[in-house]
């Protein structure tokens, strides 16, 4: 359940929450309501715990005006993580997240641990929490606010009244695929990957996406490398499928994963909710993310099946002006 959802279901409102759901959609749908929320906080590193401070002070006014409690416990991830307990997340910080009713992320990473092995480096945490709590699902908005159209760097008659939701599948693909590695053979080094996706995977985040696009303009572009890769034709297969059946009163279409990272510049109007795949969703979500003016900006969803979700900024750790109070908490707070 989103931090919004909660304020919802107390009787706020939010701009980047999602409307009333029309389908039994489980991984969309907030906890019960209740008088107290049990809340994780992962500070993580860089400007990640000022802008968490700053975040903690807008939930307090809440609390005060919707008149719920939030119990808001911080835990360790990333960096901070790795010098505490030699864990990018120790299992007492998925614990935690697991008993919680949702969790708040600011960010994590830095040039401290860029050369540590890879399973002692942030990210590893990161993807490790994404596995084990089962979140499969990566919303991603990326609305213009009048107020900051100048701050684009694309025309205004372009990027005027866009608002794209990407809906990007989060735990597999070729981020998790096996086999994977890097090997010596006939004397050279080679690296390899596996872009891996199961049917019943592409299955759940094309209801993910049918459930949101039906919520909005009733449009979903599904983006794929059909064309090349035999993983993209069954992408394609059977995201066509699930929403033929099961979301009649969405308009689907297919597009190129090129074609879409230039239409995202030349025409960004055209889209109302993208589906796509793990690493195609990385790099089309900061893409968009862009057509506002900045990553920084924007907030993010992750959801599972069950439990918890986790709510984080889109933007880094900014360890650059990390303790300087120069950092924006705009995209944590919208998160939240």
């Amino acid at each position: 359940a989103t931090l919004a959802a909660l304020a919802l279901a107390a009787g706020s409102t939010n701009a980047f929450a999602p409307a009333a759901p029309t389908r039994s959609t489980s991984s969309l749908n907030a906890v019960s309501k209740k008088d107290t929320y049990q809340i994780t906080l992962l500070p993580g590193d860089g400007i990640g715990p000022e802008i968490m401070s700053a975040c903690k002070e807008v939930l307090g006014t809440l609390q005060k005006k919707c008149g719920f409690e939030l119990e808001m416990t911080d835990a360790l991830i990333g960096g901070a993580a790795i010098d505490a307990k030699n864990d990018p997340f120790p299992d007492e910080s998925l614990e935690q997240c697991r008993n919680s009713d949702s969790v708040l992320l600011s960010c994590i990473g830095g040039y401290k641990w860029d050369s540590n092995p890879r399973e002692l480096r942030p990210e590893s945490g990161l993807l490790k929490m994404r596995k084990e709590m089962g979140l499969f699902a990566n919303l991603r908005p990326a609305k213009v606010l009048p107020q900051l159209i100048n701050a684009s760097t694309l025309k205004k008659e372009i990027v005027e009244g866009v608002d794209v939701m990407c809906v990007r599948e989060l735990t597999g693909d070729v981020y998790f695929g096996t086999p994977k590695g890097i090997d010596v053979v006939d004397g050279e080094r080679v690296g390899y990957n596996n872009m891996i996706y199961r049917e019943s995977e592409i299955e759940r985040i094309a209801r993910v996406a049918g459930d949101v696009a039906s919520k909005r303009g009733g449009k979903l572009c599904s983006v794929d490398k059909a064309n090349v890769l035999d993983v993209s034709q069954l992408w394609r297969d059977v995201v066509t499928d699930i929403i033929t059946k099961e979301f009649s009163d969405v308009e689907l279409s297919h597009m190129y994963v090129d074609n879409a990272a230039m239409q995202l510049i030349r025409w960004p109007k055209q889209f109302d909710t993208i589906v796509t795949g793990n690493i195609f969703g990385d790099i089309l979500s900061d893409e968009a993310s862009m057509l506002v003016g900045s990553l920084g900006m924007l907030p993010s969803a992750s959801i599972g099946e069950s439990g918890p979700g986790v709510f984080e900024p889109c933007h880094g750790s900014a360890p650059d002006i990390a303790g300087e109070d120069k950092a924006n908490p705009l995209a944590l707070i919208l998160s939240a």
